[in-house]
This record gives C-alpha cells, structure tokens and sequence, in this order.
C-alpha cells in the first residue's frame, strides 16, 4: 500500500498561522458551536488532516473559516488540499473559491514566470447565454454577514477608478490592485447573504471587474490568464442576467483573438456576441458590428467586412444624434475599426486616414491607447515609404510612452526600433532612434 501523502497546502497554512495543533481544533470546535453543529476534535485529528487524511466533508468549512479568521483572507477548498463538496448547491462553490484562487496568483509578484506560460486556446469552449443564466446561487458562508446596494456601488466605483488609471497609466501596476481587491472584497461579497436584488447586481459589478481584470491581462500579454478572467466574467454576467456584460466580455475575447491573428475564432466570438444582444440600442451595436467587420476582413470576407461596417457607421450616427457618450464606443474607435478592415483588405493607404481620424478624435485620457494605435499608425507610414511621416507620429507616441506602462506599448516600441534600423541613413530615423534609446528601458533594447 502506498505512503498518503502529507496535504502540503493545509500544511502551508498552518505554518502560515503560527498555532499549535490544540489551538487549531479549538477554534475548529468553537466555529461548529457557533455554527450549531458542536465538535469536540483534538490534537491527533488534526496531525492526521496535516498528514493527508481528508478530514470529514462537514468539518471542511469550519477548518477553511478557522484558517481564514486567522489569517485575514479568504481560504479555499482548493489552497487546503480538499475538494469541492459534492452536492449540486455547494459545488456552486466552484466560480468563486475559482476567482479567489486566480486572483490571488495574479496579485502576486512571484507567480508572474508562472501565469505567463498560460497561453491564449483558439479551442476555448465558450459557454452560450442561456447555460450560464441564473445558474449561480447566493452563497452564504463566511465573515461578511450580509451586503446591500452601499456595497455594490463600492464595487462599481472601484472598478471605475481601475479603469481610468489603465486608460491613462496602462494595466501593469492597475491589474495587481483589481485582483486584489477581486479577492479581498468582492469574493467575500459574494459569499455574503443579500436580498435576491443586491445578489444579481454585486455578480454584476464582479463580471465587470473581472473584464476589466481579463482586459489588463491582454494588454500585458498574458493571453491565457485573460481568459480565465473573461470566462468568470461570463459566468457572473448569466448567473446575473446581466446581458450588456455578457456581450462586452464575447466581443472583448474577439478583440484579444483578431489581434492575435486567429480570425476565425475572432468571428466565432464576435457572432455570439451579437446574437446574445437582440435588444442592442445603436452605440451597442456599432460596438459589436465593428468588431464583426475587423473579424470578417481578417478572413477575407470582404463583403461581408464592408457590410458590417457599414452596419456600425449607421448605428453610430444615430447613437451621435441621441447622446454623445464619454467612455464607451465613439468614434475614435469606430474609425480605428475602419482602419483595421481596410488594412486586412490590402488597403494600407486608407488604413492610415482612417487612423489618423482616429487620433484626432480621441479623448486625451486614453494615453495607454493613443501610444498603442499612434505606434501602429507609424508602422503602416513607415510600409508605404512616408518615413518621415512615420518618425513624427512614433515621436509622438514617444511623448506619452514614459507614462504608460503596458506589454502592448512596450512591443510596438520594440518593434518600432526594428522598423527603422533599414533607415538610418535617413536624419528623421537617426534623431528617433537616439530618442527611443533613451526613453525606453534597457531591457527592451536587446
């Protein structure tokens, strides 16, 4: 017969509390008698959960809320070495001790090396409105008793300033906060009793903020981690009937896919998108009709790219009518989808109109995006000869570039550097390349 093995994650935390095994079980108890189900372990027990005895499925969450009284944070089934208890309702468990143990990796410097092997799946099974609506109960266990809407508008607001500092900083400092405050916060928000009404908005806020969360991933590269945030963010918006969070994660995930040249499944993604958001008013569907055309144009369905971009320029129009809106789809980005389809249908020359429209319609908070799309339109200059057009834009990309931090801006630098080594004859390209040596860190100059 084979040695059990000791759990080494329970292990961990013990260590981690600095009890002795009798402290351990005296809290344990105390918990069950708080809880109205009294236990009486003792020392020995508890050598034996340390040695890899699974102890009994309802001693589990008392010994998880022991460990995480202590030490100040949520603990799961899955950092204590036990499995997720079997019965239909508490396996609802699953989304967010998931999101607990996600988060906790991503806000922790040490297991950067590890999430970056995570690579982006084509073959991604994305789950449709209708398995996902509803499906999540609320889960009443540990030390927040109950929330209300004060609460979610906590969440909602804390995701808003996340938002902006990725806008104008770049997600690379900004996505450590949110998956800390993912796991600090909202988990146990979620776990919290609350009426039906503040349940479906506080999954709500959560789905929102794990897109947000899954976006930063994309621009730091970290393509595998993204989904894993965008899937939570699809579980949480049908468990939350939120439909518009739903749609924005699907067209999010084709944004990540035709970026990465994986066309058909871009239009796979951004086809569901569309398809769960009958309803979609005129800015939503310029949203979506723009990411189709990107997608389409990438596979070579010209007519179908022109069509839908079409679709988007009528939508948007009608949406300008009604409201200008600040922080979402406008115009700038329509005319950056514009760019992308006339690039990915041989039209480079148009691409950079439409990019240069894009530029002079963009709201100066989003400096993380006009250092990427003004990077990307010196690249499509510097392809039709225009080097010294191209040098003035990559200048001033270089402006913001400093204040940015973010994988993306830093590849189109690189990339940039690589771009103008042919020219360097050339006084524009010279005087570009001597600033960006000195701008850009000296790990990006190998």
């Amino acid at each position: 017969m084979s040695e059990r093995e000791p759990n080494e994650g329970l292990e961990r935390l013990f260590r981690e509390t600095g009890w002795t095994l009798r402290q351990l079980v005296q809290e344990v108890n105390r918990i069950g008698t708080e809880r109205g189900t009294p236990q009486k372990y003792r020392e020995p027990s508890a050598h034996q959960w340390l040695k890899g005895h699974m102890p009994k499925e309802a001693a589990r969450p008392l010994i998880l809320e022991a460990f995480a009284r202590k030490l100040g944070r949520p603990i799961t089934h899955a950092e204590a070495g036990f499995p997720l208890p079997a019965n239909e309702s508490n396996a609802r468990l699953s989304t967010v001790e998931a999101l607990i143990d996600l988060g906790r990796q991503d806000m922790d410097p040490s297991r950067r090396s590890v999430l970056g092997v995570s690579l982006f799946s084509v073959a991604l099974t994305v789950p449709n409105w209708p398995e996902v609506v509803g499906r999540m109960e609320a889960i009443q266990t540990g030390q927040v008793q109950r929330i209300g809407m004060p609460d979610v508008h906590t969440v909602v607001a804390m995701t808003e300033r996340i938002s902006e500092l990725d806008d104008q900083f770049g997600g690379r400092h900004a996505r450590p906060m949110a998956a800390a405050f993912l796991v600090n916060t909202v988990a146990p928000y979620l776990r919290a009793d609350a009426t039906e009404e503040v349940r479906k908005a506080m999954m709500s806020a959560a789905s929102d903020l794990c897109y947000l969360t899954g976006y930063m991933a994309v621009d730091e590269g970290v393509h595998g981690l993204a989904q894993k945030y965008y899937l939570k963010a699809l579980e949480l918006a049908g468990a939350s009937e939120d439909h518009l969070t739903f749609c924005t994660t699907l067209r999010g995930m084709s944004v990540q896919a035709v970026d990465l040249g994986h066309g058909r499944a871009a239009m796979r993604l951004a086809d569901a998108a569309a398809a769960a958001s009958p309803k979609a008013g005129p800015r939503m569907r310029a949203f979506l009709a723009g990411q189709q055309a990107h997608a389409s144009a990438q596979i070579g369905e010209k007519t179908k790219a022109l069509m839908y971009l079409r679709e988007a320029e009528i939508a948007m129009d009608k949406a300008e009518s009604q409201q200008k809106a600040f922080g979402s789809y406008d115009p700038a980005a329509l005319n950056y989808h514009t760019s992308q389809v006339r690039y990915e249908l041989g039209d480079v020359t148009g691409a950079v109109e439409a990019m240069k429209q894009s530029d002079r319609l963009r709201y100066d908070v989003y400096r993380r995006t006009r250092v990427k799309e003004r990077a990307i339109l010196a690249e499509r200059q510097i392809a039709i000869g225009h080097v010294e057009a191209a040098c003035a834009t990559w200048h001033s990309a270089l402006d913001d570039y400093p204040l940015v931090q973010s994988g993306r801006a830093d590849q189109r630098m690189q990339s940039m550097l690589k771009l103008i080594k042919p020219h360097l004859k050339n006084h524009a390209a010279r005087d570009l390349n001597d600033r960006a040596r000195m701008v850009m860190p000296a790990s990006l100059l190998v």
